[in-house]
């Protein structure tokens, strides 16, 4: 059975390799491409975002009464993620190369730091308190 950790981790990795691709395509200056893949990775980052503050976030948050802690920082840092990414999406479209990988490399140390919490300790205690055969199933659904 998948656990809620290996279900996100899974989900990190697919987003952190379509934005390494987005970067590759940029360095051979596929612009168009790199358009394309971008699409497609704010898509996949928008959507997991959207699966851990609509389901995963709300029912831990029920079950253990923990509503300020973890789960409050990864909001905040979802924030500043989708702030960098809508950055990141002008600089491609006015193609505006080293201000992209700017503000792409402030990206990267941002969503490093918080997948490492939320794959070692926020996503192991979700493993803990939650069903994670319902929660991938309601997280699916998104």
């Amino acid at each position: 059975m998948l656990t809620i950790t290996e279900y996100l981790t899974h989900e990190h990795r697919e987003c952190d390799e379509l934005y390494a691709k987005v970067e590759e395509l940029l360095k051979k200056g596929q612009w168009e491409d790199a358009k394309r893949v971008f699409a497609e990775f704010k898509t996949e980052t928008l959507k997991h975002f959207q699966r851990e503050e609509d389901v995963l976030f709300p029912e831990f948050e029920a079950r253990t009464g923990i509503v300020m802690g973890p789960t409050q920082v990864m909001r905040m840092e979802h924030d500043q993620a989708r702030e960098l990414i809508e950055r990141m999406e002008k600089a491609l479209e006015e193609k505006k190369e080293k201000e992209f990988f700017a503000i792409g490399d402030t990206y990267m140390i941002l969503i490093q730091q918080h997948n490492l919490k939320e794959e070692n300790i926020l996503y192991p205690m979700c493993d803990q308190h939650l069903d994670p055969s319902e929660m991938i199933q309601k997280m699916g659904n998104i």
